[in-house]
């Protein structure tokens, strides 16, 4: 916790608890998020052998034209280095990516997107898009997507303000 914050905590002798509406909110915002993105997980393991985060990893260098540096794909995806280390690690022993020394400063290691790893992109895309289609798109109208939009752009902006590198929209 930053000095700001907990000087800001300390102060206020009563926590600023939620109300009914706004409960209610938080909770179906969590249990949603994990029933989505565990279905994300769920289908795309079913469906090509990739869990949510091996997906990302392919979306995140293909649209970085096939390559980032490590810690550069750490950051985007908002993951620890170790984590996305083992990650990368697994998914270049499948050929999916490939790493290397990085050609700029010997450095650092970039990650890059192999043709099996464009291939395989391009076949779990479309399942992909389908099951974020039912399980969310859909579903809602779209002046509620738009306030959806909106209310996710307020909290990535407040805590991309502490980590800037996490910046990927």
């Amino acid at each position: 916790m930053t000095e700001e914050r907990a000087a800001a905590v300390a102060s206020r002798h009563e926590p600023r608890w939620l109300d009914q509406d706004q409960q209610r909110a938080w909770r179906s915002f969590l249990l949603g998020t994990t029933l989505l993105l565990d279905r994300l997980d769920e289908d795309l393991r079913r469906d090509h052998g990739l869990s949510a985060v091996e997906y990302e990893i392919l979306v995140r260098l293909s649209e970085a034209d096939g390559q980032l540096r490590m810690a550069q794909l750490a950051a985007a995806l908002a993951h620890s280095r170790s984590r996305v280390t083992h990650t990368v690690k697994r998914m270049e022993g499948t050929g999916l990516v490939q790493r290397s020394d990085s050609p700029d400063d010997g450095r650092g290691v970039v990650c890059r997107l192999t043709e099996d790893g464009h291939s395989m992109l391009r076949t779990a895309a479309p399942s992909h898009v389908e099951t974020v289609r039912q399980s969310l798109i859909d579903l809602v109208a779209p002046e509620d997507l738009d306030a959806l939009g909106r209310v996710m752009d307020a909290v990535c902006d407040r805590l991309i303000d502490a980590h800037p590198e996490r910046e990927l929209r």
